[in-house]
């Protein structure tokens, strides 16, 4: 599992765009991991699916409440990290409200997850290889903190709880 002081691993997630930006194309984009991270203090939580209840309920709502505040801590930008394709991210996102705050990013493949050492099994729930729950705090693309979740908990990887960590 990556540690506090680790790099991040060389990675490939996707974003949906309604609209082109920033020489992106509308549609599923491959952005690079270390070079989005590079230069930049990031946010980035991984939780188990989209849609799914206390990520749709309370982990994404609380990173989108505490944009600002997080903003103000220095933090550049804030990055979701799910177990889903680009397509489901871009609804989620949608969904969510979170243009211009959190960075609905898909890992359809789990690559990136399994290079972090974060993913889980829930096979048996009909959901296949998923991320566990987690925070990060990266600066200039390396982790500062790590906030992974007990299994069926939400307390850790909470952006009130990251907040207090700044």
């Amino acid at each position: 599992m990556i540690q506090t002081g680790d790099k991040l691993p060389q990675g490939t997630l996707y974003e949906y765009f309604e609209s082109e930006q920033g020489g992106c194309a509308i549609g599923p984009n491959a952005l690079d991991v270390p070079a989005l991270a590079r230069g930049k203090k990031l946010v980035i939580f991984g939780l188990p699916g989209a849609f799914t209840p206390t990520c749709s309920a309370k982990h994404v709502p609380g990173y989108v409440e505490h944009y600002d505040a997080l903003r103000a801590k220095g933090v550049d930008e804030i990055w979701c990290v799910s177990v889903n394709d680009a397509f489901v991210m871009g609804a989620w996102a949608r969904d969510q409200h979170t243009e211009g705050k959190v960075r609905m990013m898909g890992d359809g493949s789990a690559a990136f997850t399994r290079a972090l050492g974060l993913e889980q099994d829930l096979s048996a729930r009909g959901m296949g290889v998923r991320s566990q729950r987690y925070a990060m705090v990266v600066d200039d693309g390396v982790v500062k903190a790590l906030f992974v979740e007990a299994p069926g908990k939400f307390e850790v990887s909470a952006a009130e709880a990251v907040l207090q960590t700044l």
